[in-house]
């Protein structure tokens, strides 16, 4: 899930484990650990397929670690708030997220305290199960680092429950609601093979060129009036 649109300028190709046997070569691991990994787009099988769950062993293993670092210097160069394995093209049921204060300076208070966004520290979830708490729904505008250029509105569930691992294979519960449960199933669908566009309300999808210049001020309720 994307903060804004921007990519970096470094990329790897299609990643396995193999890509992360170096022979001790000290120096190429230092290359690759200033490396961004590439991300998929919409239209790669692998954004389609529902990922196989790691066990606790392979989460602490040197392969998928470094993994997790390379996925987090993606993340930031994207910039983004989350990313799932599959988005590097990896399908393994792992994803990261991380909301920085930054990401919203742009934002006046109004709209961060309609959407309950708050600042979120990196972490790892792995094999997550995600159960909604209650039924109330939200929407607003998502985009997407493997749907370049676009946007669209989503109806969310506002609170979520997830139980998952953490990066040292720990069994750990999330409680999360507004913006940070938005995240969650964005991050969690990806991992299941489905994409936003899945659950968009269609007539809502533009670019982010578009956004930004019409309606990225325009409440939910008065773009719901303007475009369905």
């Amino acid at each position: 899930m994307e903060a804004r649109e921007r990519r970096g300028p470094f990329f790897l190709t299609r990643l396995s484990t193999r890509d992360f046997e170096f022979d001790g070569d000290e120096y190429a691991l230092d290359i690759l650990h200033a490396m961004r990994l590439k991300l998929v787009q919409v239209g790669e099988e692998v954004l389609r397929q529902p990922a196989r769950e790691l066990s606790p062993q392979e989460i602490k293993s040197t392969e998928i670690q470094q993994l997790i670092q390379f996925m987090q210097e993606t993340l930031r160069d994207a910039p983004g708030v989350g990313l799932a394995a599959p988005q590097v093209g990896v399908g393994i049921q792992l994803a990261i997220i991380e909301d920085l204060p930054e990401y919203s300076k742009a934002m006046t208070p109004e709209q961060i305290a309609e959407r309950e966004r708050k600042p979120v520290p990196f972490h790892v979830i792995v094999n997550p199960k995600l159960t909604p708490v209650g039924d109330e729904k939200v929407e607003f505008f998502e985009g997407c680092l493997s749907v370049n250029g676009y946007t669209a509105m989503v109806p969310r569930y506002r609170r979520v429950r997830v139980e998952c691992l953490d990066e040292h294979g720990k069994d750990r519960v999330i409680g999360a609601s507004g913006w940070y449960a938005r995240i969650l199933q964005h991050e969690i669908d990806h991992l299941n093979g489905t994409v936003y566009v899945d659950r968009m309300v269609t007539r809502t999808l533009m670019t982010i060129e578009n956004f930004t210049r019409k309606w990225k001020d325009v409440t939910t309720a008065e773009i719901r009036k303007r475009l369905l």
